[in-house]
């Protein structure tokens, strides 16, 4: 079989084979260190004088070579993107949009540099493609490029020679601690949080006039970052170890609360995220926790964020649940708590280093001398080129018919230039520019214009010279300038500083037991429970607000009773009330919810008091406007949540309702026309529901009942009566008040009048409050506010005492 030739020709006889022998490891090394180079240098570590990757100063800088500015209008990202990668940076497409993307990202950037219109995408969602973007620099861009064109900083050619960007921005903003920086390179990664930019502003400043300033000064100003989605920082010993190594770590926390989503059911609000973490991907985890049985408690997961009313994530709570242990678990199993590690490696003369916070901060401080030393040297030298002009211009004008006969008489214009120059003592760029200068600029206005600007030149140059030669007038220029950048671009801080978490959750059970408590109403409307049923402290301490005017036994896991003045009582879950800590059982209830979250009324309906739903207690006692007292058997149904406890006559109403402990309480009606009387409760029999009940107390053709409740037996108990006139606008007359001992009035059989407790004054004619119960009492007005009430005396009819503000309630 003959042999295939072979389609290669022969080599020229001239032809010297050349085989050079390298070793494949050297080779190796060399090659990798050269493309780390490149990526350390040229792509992934910011410089520590601009804080910016040189792909984020490219855009920056082509942005402003387009004529791109703040107030103008946006163009397609498209453009800026192509003139970026043709001109000064050749990476792709993709890599420059993104970091565009990022930097008009408010929620990436403390202080985004670019302006974005469109679909920049969120945390959850990429952004739409550049040509359905557009942009143009934000404010704070301008700070970054001003001064560009005064040879403030060195420019060297492009990646192909034709054109030249500058080696580092000018940068006005300490924007490498404000905007922070993340990236990876080849054996170093950087990962720098962002910080507020008047604290930073401030440390650079401090340092400016003090330079022997020492770490814990500068972090007076700058005592941790301030991330641009706000949350909490726990723990400050990271960033303490990163401020001075360059290294630290420290926990990110959401900002929750504890709220109710619902009247009958609780929440976990969530407005703020640890930075990078977005709400679906916190929802998402939740849901996987959940269907694994890891996380228990959760009843729904809602995401209302959107543009208006930005981050809300809603973590509806199981009824029985603990809220507060049900969040720590989410701190621990989910993003809500996110860690930071600092890593800060940046480039110092082209060189990777891993600076502290003092070190960023003077590296910094020095490019600012630089950037304004070289921009005063420009402006001076540009004004004494100007002089030089504007003296020769005016030893012109002063023998302008000599220049001018001089200039005729001359062959051409080198021989004017040459004659100009030898009898005026003129150097050629003045006589230059004699020559270029019309006719009409000749005009004896224009000499003293011309004189003006003489002088506006040599005071500059000499201002200008002063700063070039006294480094304190260079300190405060610059300190000057990155004031007027704090005030212009600062804003307030996002991020609150912890130094711990507070209580460990170990110690929160998750669910609620079903421990005894008390249950409580104020006069405003706020409703609580407590975590104890030790008595409520009655001596010492004044309420400053509010007053309790219900108060009854429960547990935690049960129900108690609202009763309304239309004689219904509607169900509460205890379980859903607001728990006042032990330190807060006091006679206020500011940490309450209000009672219209948990209890649905009509139009006119109020809830007058609480009742107890558990056995026990010789039952309900309610008192109506009209004198009918009645005593409710406790067969309440339980599968309602709503039912009447009286059967009510047209036009009356429940004024008050009491749970007795016993048959030997003595129940109290309190009059309008200021009629007192109260008789034992074992004198009305139970009814049940249906019922109307019976005459309690008689009144008189005008009178109604002004308060209805009960004494138990051995209570050191008073009555409190304010008098007024009866023709007043509830709540504007402060009327007149009378504190007596309630031994000082004696018992009446039921259906009496009573006796009386008030004697009314000129100008009064009816009680405007009334009220009996355990001393010491304690007033309200109706926005709350503590209202002072007169001593204690036996004169069981006497008159009152004028109070200075209205009082609503007491308690």
């Amino acid at each position: 079989m003959p042999r295939r030739r072979s389609s290669t020709p022969p080599p020229p006889e001239d032809f010297e084979e050349r085989i050079v022998d390298i070793d494949v490891s050297s080779e190796m090394r060399e090659s990798y260190l050269e493309y780390a180079y490149s990526v350390i240098y040229s792509r992934a570590l910011p410089d520590a004088r601009d804080g910016l990757k040189p792909v984020q100063r490219r855009i920056l800088y082509q942005m402003r070579e387009m004529g791109l500015r703040p107030d103008r209008g946006h163009v397609k990202c498209g453009r800026v993107v192509g003139d970026v990668m043709g001109k000064l940076h050749p990476h792709g497409d993709s890599a420059i949009y993104d970091t565009l993307v990022r930097m008009a990202q408010a929620f990436t950037m403390r202080l985004p540099l670019v302006d974005g219109h469109g679909n920049f995408g969120s945390l959850d969602d990429g952004p739409a493609a550049y040509r359905y973007t557009e942009c143009r620099p934000a404010e704070p861009a301008a700070a970054m490029t001003d001064d560009l064109d005064e040879d403030v900083v060195d420019f060297r050619p492009n990646y192909d020679g034709q054109l030249t960007e500058p080696e580092v921005l000018p940068a006005a903003i300490p924007n490498l601690l404000v905007n922070g920086a993340a990236g990876i390179a080849v054996g170093m990664a950087t990962n720098m949080p962002p910080h507020n930019l008047g604290e930073v502003v401030a440390a650079c400043r401090h340092l400016i006039d003090h330079p022997d300033a020492t770490l814990d000064d500068l972090m007076r100003f700058v005592p941790g970052p301030d991330l641009p989605s706000g949350g909490k920082i726990v723990g400050l010993d990271g960033i303490r170890e990163a401020y001075e190594s360059g290294r630290g770590t420290f926990r990110m926390r959401a900002t929750a609360r504890v709220d109710n989503v619902t009247p009958r059911r609780k929440g976990i609000v969530v407005t703020e995220l640890p930075l990078s973490v977005g709400p679906e991907k916190v929802k998402e985890r939740i849901g996987d926790l959940v269907r694994s049985k890891r996380l228990a408690g959760i009843h729904d997961v809602q995401d209302y964020t959107d543009r208006t009313q930005g981050m809300r994530l809603v973590i509806e709570i199981k009824g029985g649940f603990n809220p507060d242990a049900v969040l720590e678990q989410l701190y621990r199993h989910t993003q809500l708590e996110d860690s930071y590690g600092i890593n800060n490696v940046t480039l110092v003369d082209g060189q990777p280093r891993t600076l502290g916070l003092r070190d960023m901060i003077q590296v910094f401080v020095e490019h600012r001398f630089d950037v304004v030393r070289r921009r005063t040297a420009f402006r001076r030298t540009k004004r004494e080129e100007r002089l030089h002009l504007v003296d020769g211009l005016l030893v012109a004008l002063l023998d302008i018919d000599e220049v001018i006969q001089v200039i005729r008489g001359s062959d051409n214009t080198a021989a004017a230039k040459e004659r100009l120059m030898q009898i005026f003592d003129l150097s050629e760029i003045q006589v230059q520019y004699i020559l270029d200068t019309p006719l009409r600029r000749l005009t004896r206005f224009d000499r003293l214009e011309l004189e003006k600007e003489g002088e506006d030149l040599r005071r500059e140059i000499a201002e200008l010279t002063a700063i070039l030669e006294s480094e304190d007038e260079l300190r405060r220029v610059v300190s000057t300038e990155l004031a007027d950048v704090a005030k212009r671009y600062a804003t307030p801080r996002r991020t609150v500083l912890l130094e711990s978490a507070g209580q460990p959750a170990a110690t929160t059970p998750l669910e609620v037991t079903d421990d005894p408590c008390l249950v409580l109403l104020s006069s405003t409307g706020l409703l609580a429970r407590t975590t104890t049923t030790d008595p409520l402290p009655r001596e010492g301490g004044r309420a400053k607000h509010d007053v309790l005017t219900s108060c009854v036994t429960a547990t935690a896991r049960g129900e108690v009773g609202a009763v309304t003045n239309d004689g219904r009582l509607v169900r509460i879950s205890v379980v859903d009330l607001p728990a006042l800590p032990p330190s807060a059982s006091t006679p206020s209830l500011s940490g309450g919810a209000p009672l219209r979250e948990f209890v649905s009324l009509e139009r006119r309906e109020r809830v007058v008091g609480l009742t107890s739903l558990v056995g026990g207690g010789a039952g309900l006692a309610v008192g109506t406007a009209q004198g009918i007292v009645k005593r409710v058997s406790p067969d309440y149904p339980g599968n309602r949540d709503g039912f009447d406890v009286i059967s009510l006559k047209d036009g009356d109403h429940v004024v008050g309702v009491v749970d007795l402990a016993s048959d030997d309480a003595e129940l109290c009606f309190v009059t309008s026309d200021a009629q007192v009387l109260h008789f034992p409760a074992s004198g009305v029999r139970p009814q049940g529901r249906a019922a109307g009940g019976i005459a309690g107390v008689r009144l008189s053709p005008s009178a109604k009942v002004s308060w209805f409740g009960a004494i138990e037996p051995g209570t050191d108990a008073v009555v409190v009566t304010i008098a007024g006139p009866s023709d007043a606008l509830p709540g504007t007359v402060p009327g007149a008040a009378k504190v007596t001992p309630f031994d000082e009035y004696p018992a009446k059989g039921r259906g009496t009048g009573g006796v009386r407790c008030h004697r009314f004054l000129k100008g009064e004619d009816t009680l405007l409050v009334g009220w009996a119960g355990a001393a010491p009492p304690r007033a309200a007005a109706a926005s709350g506010v503590a209202v002072d009430l007169p001593t204690e005396h036996g004169r069981r009819d006497g008159s009152g005492t004028a109070l200075k503000n209205a009082v609503a309630a007491i308690g």
